[in-house]
Protein backbone atom coordinates (compact mmCIF):
# COMPACT_ATOMS: atom_id res chain seq x y z
CA UNK A 1 0.00 0.00 0.00
CA UNK A 2 0.99 3.33 -0.52
CA UNK A 3 -0.02 6.82 0.41
CA UNK A 4 1.31 10.70 -0.76
CA UNK A 5 1.07 13.27 2.32
CA UNK A 6 2.23 17.17 2.03
CA UNK A 7 4.58 18.56 4.42
CA UNK A 8 4.12 22.31 4.32
CA UNK A 9 6.85 24.82 6.10
CA UNK A 10 6.33 27.02 8.66
CA UNK A 11 7.74 30.39 9.39
CA UNK A 12 7.71 32.39 12.90
CA UNK A 13 5.46 35.75 13.16
CA UNK A 14 6.84 35.98 16.47
CA UNK A 15 9.57 34.44 18.93
CA UNK A 16 9.70 34.73 22.34
CA UNK A 17 12.55 33.32 24.66
CA UNK A 18 11.33 33.63 28.26
CA UNK A 19 14.29 31.20 30.04
CA UNK A 20 16.09 28.63 30.43
CA UNK A 21 14.43 25.67 31.97
CA UNK A 22 15.62 22.99 34.48
CA UNK A 23 15.66 20.46 31.66
CA UNK A 24 17.64 22.40 29.56
CA UNK A 25 14.92 23.14 26.98
CA UNK A 26 14.21 27.29 27.04
CA UNK A 27 11.00 28.36 27.61
CA UNK A 28 9.03 29.61 24.62
CA UNK A 29 6.07 31.57 23.18
CA UNK A 30 5.97 31.62 19.36
CA UNK A 31 3.26 32.23 16.53
CA UNK A 32 3.64 30.21 13.85
CA UNK A 33 2.25 29.74 10.12
CA UNK A 34 2.19 27.21 7.60
CA UNK A 35 2.95 28.92 4.15
CA UNK A 36 2.80 27.06 0.42
CA UNK A 37 6.40 25.42 0.54
CA UNK A 38 6.18 22.27 1.32
CA UNK A 39 7.95 18.60 0.94
CA UNK A 40 6.06 15.79 -0.55
CA UNK A 41 6.29 12.33 1.42
CA UNK A 42 5.40 9.35 -0.29
CA UNK A 43 5.02 6.01 2.23
CA UNK A 44 5.01 2.98 0.77
CA UNK A 45 4.92 -0.40 3.37
CA UNK A 46 6.88 -3.16 3.59
CA UNK A 47 6.55 -6.71 4.59
CA UNK A 48 10.06 -6.37 6.07
CA UNK A 49 10.65 -4.88 9.12
CA UNK A 50 12.87 -1.83 8.60
CA UNK A 51 12.66 1.62 7.71
CA UNK A 52 14.06 3.12 4.40
CA UNK A 53 14.89 6.49 4.11
CA UNK A 54 15.47 7.87 0.14
CA UNK A 55 15.04 11.85 -0.74
CA UNK A 56 15.59 13.61 -3.24
CA UNK A 57 17.41 16.29 -1.59
CA UNK A 58 21.21 16.54 -0.31
CA UNK A 59 22.29 16.93 3.17
CA UNK A 60 19.11 14.90 4.12
CA UNK A 61 20.21 11.56 6.52
CA UNK A 62 18.90 8.61 5.75
CA UNK A 63 18.96 7.05 8.81
CA UNK A 64 18.26 7.61 12.54
CA UNK A 65 19.66 11.36 12.26
CA UNK A 66 15.98 11.59 9.96
CA UNK A 67 13.37 12.98 11.88
CA UNK A 68 11.12 10.84 9.74
CA UNK A 69 12.69 8.11 10.18
CA UNK A 70 12.35 8.81 14.05
CA UNK A 71 9.20 9.19 14.09
CA UNK A 72 8.18 5.69 12.28
CA UNK A 73 10.38 4.25 14.33
CA UNK A 74 8.82 5.74 17.60
CA UNK A 75 5.04 4.57 15.53
CA UNK A 76 6.34 1.32 15.17
CA UNK A 77 7.44 1.18 18.79
CA UNK A 78 4.56 2.55 20.53
CA UNK A 79 1.94 0.91 18.76
CA UNK A 80 3.92 -2.45 18.49
CA UNK A 81 4.24 -2.49 14.46
CA UNK A 82 6.48 -5.34 12.85
CA UNK A 83 6.24 -4.35 9.50
CA UNK A 84 7.91 -2.03 7.44
CA UNK A 85 8.08 1.42 5.33
CA UNK A 86 10.17 3.18 2.70
CA UNK A 87 9.39 6.59 2.99
CA UNK A 88 10.15 9.12 -0.27
CA UNK A 89 10.78 12.41 0.89
CA UNK A 90 10.52 15.03 -2.26
CA UNK A 91 12.42 18.05 -0.41
CA UNK A 92 10.93 21.11 -1.84
CA UNK A 93 11.99 23.09 1.81
CA UNK A 94 15.54 23.83 2.35
CA UNK A 95 17.43 22.31 5.08
CA UNK A 96 18.59 23.64 8.10
CA UNK A 97 16.64 26.67 7.20
CA UNK A 98 14.75 27.54 10.49
CA UNK A 99 11.99 26.24 8.46
CA UNK A 100 10.72 23.59 10.09
CA UNK A 101 11.12 21.29 7.34
CA UNK A 102 12.68 18.03 8.89
CA UNK A 103 10.13 18.30 11.54
CA UNK A 104 7.33 18.94 8.96
CA UNK A 105 8.26 15.76 7.44
CA UNK A 106 8.34 13.73 10.40
CA UNK A 107 4.89 15.15 11.20
CA UNK A 108 3.79 13.88 7.82
CA UNK A 109 5.47 10.57 8.41
CA UNK A 110 3.16 10.11 11.55
CA UNK A 111 -0.03 11.25 10.26
CA UNK A 112 0.23 9.47 6.88
CA UNK A 113 1.18 5.85 9.05
CA UNK A 114 -1.40 6.32 11.33
CA UNK A 115 -3.62 5.86 8.31
CA UNK A 116 -1.72 3.42 6.22
CA UNK A 117 -1.31 1.12 9.49
CA UNK A 118 -5.01 2.06 10.30
CA UNK A 119 -3.69 2.82 13.66
CA UNK A 120 -6.95 4.86 14.83
CA UNK A 121 -4.66 7.68 16.50
CA UNK A 122 -6.25 11.53 16.96
CA UNK A 123 -4.61 14.10 16.28
CA UNK A 124 -3.76 14.99 19.98
CA UNK A 125 -2.23 11.95 20.42
CA UNK A 126 -0.02 12.33 17.14
CA UNK A 127 0.95 15.58 18.46
CA UNK A 128 1.94 14.26 21.70
CA UNK A 129 4.40 11.98 19.66
CA UNK A 130 5.56 14.07 18.27
CA UNK A 131 6.93 16.32 20.53
CA UNK A 132 9.35 13.07 21.75
CA UNK A 133 11.09 13.69 18.60
CA UNK A 134 11.54 17.71 18.44
CA UNK A 135 10.13 20.68 19.98
CA UNK A 136 8.45 21.82 16.65
CA UNK A 137 6.76 18.97 15.62
CA UNK A 138 4.04 19.18 17.09
CA UNK A 139 3.32 22.40 15.86
CA UNK A 140 3.20 20.23 12.08
CA UNK A 141 0.92 18.50 12.94
CA UNK A 142 -1.50 20.28 13.41
CA UNK A 143 -0.93 23.07 11.07
CA UNK A 144 -2.87 26.12 10.46
CA UNK A 145 -1.61 29.15 12.86
CA UNK A 146 -0.86 28.97 16.21
CA UNK A 147 0.33 29.41 19.63
CA UNK A 148 3.00 27.31 20.90
CA UNK A 149 4.49 27.62 24.63
CA UNK A 150 6.68 25.22 26.63
CA UNK A 151 8.97 24.41 24.46
CA UNK A 152 6.47 24.58 21.83
CA UNK A 153 5.46 21.39 22.25
CA UNK A 154 1.82 23.07 23.26
CA UNK A 155 -0.31 24.52 20.59
CA UNK A 156 -3.02 26.51 20.74
CA UNK A 157 -4.85 26.96 17.18
CA UNK A 158 -5.44 30.31 16.51
CA UNK A 159 -7.25 32.08 13.38
CA UNK A 160 -5.35 32.18 10.04
CA UNK A 161 -3.67 35.49 9.21
CA UNK A 162 -5.01 37.23 6.01
CA UNK A 163 -3.76 35.97 2.62
CA UNK A 164 -0.67 37.84 1.18
CA UNK A 165 2.68 36.84 -0.45
CA UNK A 166 5.79 35.74 1.63
CA UNK A 167 9.29 36.16 -0.22
CA UNK A 168 11.53 33.98 1.62
CA UNK A 169 15.70 34.34 0.69
CA UNK A 170 18.24 31.53 2.59
CA UNK A 171 21.66 32.34 2.40
CA UNK A 172 24.27 29.88 1.24
CA UNK A 173 25.42 29.59 4.88
CA UNK A 174 24.48 27.48 8.16
CA UNK A 175 23.68 28.59 11.34
CA UNK A 176 23.64 26.34 14.68
CA UNK A 177 20.01 26.41 16.92
CA UNK A 178 22.48 25.42 20.08
CA UNK A 179 25.01 28.31 19.41
CA UNK A 180 22.22 30.89 18.65
CA UNK A 181 20.37 29.81 21.90
CA UNK A 182 23.81 29.67 24.24
CA UNK A 183 24.61 33.18 22.94
CA UNK A 184 20.87 34.46 23.58
CA UNK A 185 21.27 37.56 26.58
CA UNK A 186 17.21 37.56 27.24
CA UNK A 187 18.13 40.39 29.27
CA UNK A 188 19.39 42.96 26.65
CA UNK A 189 16.48 41.81 24.09
CA UNK A 190 13.78 43.47 23.09
CA UNK A 191 10.79 40.67 23.55
CA UNK A 192 7.93 41.22 20.69
CA UNK A 193 4.60 41.48 21.83
CA UNK A 194 2.82 38.14 21.41
CA UNK A 195 -0.53 38.59 22.43
CA UNK A 196 -0.99 41.27 20.59
CA UNK A 197 0.04 39.69 17.49
CA UNK A 198 -2.21 37.25 18.24
CA UNK A 199 -5.12 40.25 18.20
CA UNK A 200 -4.13 41.81 15.53
CA UNK A 201 -4.31 38.27 13.52
CA UNK A 202 -7.49 37.44 14.57
CA UNK A 203 -8.33 40.88 13.39
CA UNK A 204 -6.92 40.18 9.92
CA UNK A 205 -5.34 43.26 10.63
CA UNK A 206 -2.30 42.78 8.07
CA UNK A 207 -0.16 46.28 8.70
CA UNK A 208 -0.06 45.73 12.03
CA UNK A 209 0.87 41.83 11.89
CA UNK A 210 4.12 43.52 9.97
CA UNK A 211 3.97 45.93 12.71
CA UNK A 212 4.25 42.99 15.46
CA UNK A 213 6.97 41.32 13.83
CA UNK A 214 9.44 39.88 16.28
CA UNK A 215 12.05 37.09 16.95
CA UNK A 216 14.41 37.56 19.95
CA UNK A 217 17.34 35.14 18.18
CA UNK A 218 17.79 37.99 15.56
CA UNK A 219 19.79 39.93 18.36
CA UNK A 220 22.41 36.89 17.97
CA UNK A 221 22.13 35.54 14.20
CA UNK A 222 22.05 38.83 12.23
CA UNK A 223 25.04 39.79 14.74
CA UNK A 224 27.27 36.68 13.99
CA UNK A 225 26.16 36.03 10.33
CA UNK A 226 26.32 39.58 8.33
CA UNK A 227 24.47 37.54 4.93
CA UNK A 228 21.05 37.37 7.41
CA UNK A 229 21.09 41.23 8.24
CA UNK A 230 22.25 41.97 4.75
CA UNK A 231 18.80 39.84 3.10
CA UNK A 232 17.13 41.30 5.70
CA UNK A 233 17.82 45.16 4.62
CA UNK A 234 17.41 44.03 1.27
CA UNK A 235 14.13 42.74 1.44
CA UNK A 236 13.56 46.09 3.69
CA UNK A 237 14.74 48.23 0.65
CA UNK A 238 12.83 46.50 -1.96
CA UNK A 239 9.44 47.41 0.14
CA UNK A 240 8.41 44.29 1.73
CA UNK A 241 5.63 45.58 3.98
CA UNK A 242 6.68 43.15 6.74
CA UNK A 243 10.18 41.51 7.08
CA UNK A 244 11.82 38.94 10.00
CA UNK A 245 14.06 36.09 10.52
CA UNK A 246 12.34 32.52 11.05
CA UNK A 247 13.53 30.36 13.63
CA UNK A 248 16.78 30.51 14.10
CA UNK A 249 17.37 31.65 10.65
CA UNK A 250 19.28 31.73 8.65
CA UNK A 251 15.98 32.13 6.19
CA UNK A 252 14.44 35.65 6.28
CA UNK A 253 11.01 35.88 4.79
CA UNK A 254 9.13 39.58 3.40
CA UNK A 255 5.38 39.78 3.60
CA UNK A 256 3.30 41.75 0.82
CA UNK A 257 -0.07 41.74 -0.07
CA UNK A 258 0.72 43.01 -3.50
CA UNK A 259 2.23 40.22 -6.23
CA UNK A 260 4.06 42.75 -8.45
CA UNK A 261 6.01 43.80 -5.55
CA UNK A 262 6.24 40.31 -3.94
CA UNK A 263 7.63 39.81 -7.94
CA UNK A 264 10.24 42.61 -7.15
CA UNK A 265 11.85 41.57 -4.04
CA UNK A 266 11.85 37.88 -5.67
CA UNK A 267 14.01 39.36 -8.61
CA UNK A 268 15.85 41.47 -6.58
CA UNK A 269 16.95 38.78 -3.74
CA UNK A 270 18.38 36.21 -7.03
CA UNK A 271 21.27 38.25 -7.36
CA UNK A 272 22.04 37.90 -2.99
CA UNK A 273 21.21 34.07 -2.67
CA UNK A 274 20.13 30.86 -4.71
CA UNK A 275 17.21 30.36 -2.87
CA UNK A 276 14.66 32.55 -3.08
CA UNK A 277 10.89 31.63 -2.77
CA UNK A 278 7.75 33.36 -3.51
CA UNK A 279 5.06 31.26 -2.51
CA UNK A 280 1.32 32.30 -0.47
CA UNK A 281 0.72 32.14 3.28
CA UNK A 282 -0.74 28.93 3.67
CA UNK A 283 -2.35 29.23 7.53
CA UNK A 284 -4.97 27.16 7.56
CA UNK A 285 -4.69 23.32 8.13
CA UNK A 286 -5.28 21.16 5.24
Amino acid sequence: MKLSIKAPAKINLSLDVLHKRDDGFHEVEMVMTTIDLADRIELTTLDEDIIKIESSGGYVPSDFRNLAYQAADLLKKECNRNEGVHITIDKHIPVSAGLAGGSSDAAATLKGLNELWDLGLSIDELAVLGAKIGSDVSFCVYGGTALATGRGEIIKSIPSPPPCWVVLAKPAIGVSTADVYRNLKLAEVEHPDIQSMVAAIERKDFNQICYLLGNVLESVTLEDYPDVSHIKNQMERLGAEGVLMSGSGPTVFGLTVHETRAQRIYNGLRGFCNEVYMVRMLGETE
